[in-house]
């Protein structure tokens, strides 16, 4: 069973628009985050793993937005670089004091960004 989810999830990749595909992985972080906020207190390596899939992502989103060959207008990629950089100080600021409530700003930040992407589809 969980072969044929593989192969439908990269099949599905395979046919949806870049904005989609992000908006689908920023709304998956989220869904991660929003799990361990709900399942509270949790086991520190569920923590840490929603924070690093979070971290990685948005580490992704950074570096593609940061190339030369991005056609975002310059203000918007500013903006994503700002937010990647307070996303990463508050995924740090969780891990040295975790606490449910601080997931917050994470998750509605990554809910936001994806409902923007979905807008424009």
């Amino acid at each position: 069973m969980h072969q044929a989810a593989a192969a439908y999830e990269r099949t599905s990749r395979a046919t949806i628009s870049p904005r989609q595909l992000e908006s689908s992985l920023l709304n998956k972080a989220a869904a991660k985050l929003q799990m361990v906020k709900d399942q509270w207190p949790t086991s520190s390596t569920e923590l840490y793993e929603a924070l690093y899939y979070n971290r990685k992502l948005w580490t992704v989103l950074t570096t593609s937005v940061s190339k030369e060959e991005n056609p975002l207008p310059n203000m918007i990629k500013e903006n994503i670089l700002n937010l990647g950089v307070f996303i990463f100080d508050r995924t740090v600021h969780v891990q040295l004091s975790p606490d449910a409530d601080s997931l917050d700003i994470l998750i509605k930040i990554n809910r936001e960004i994806a409902a923007g992407l979905q807008e424009g589809l």
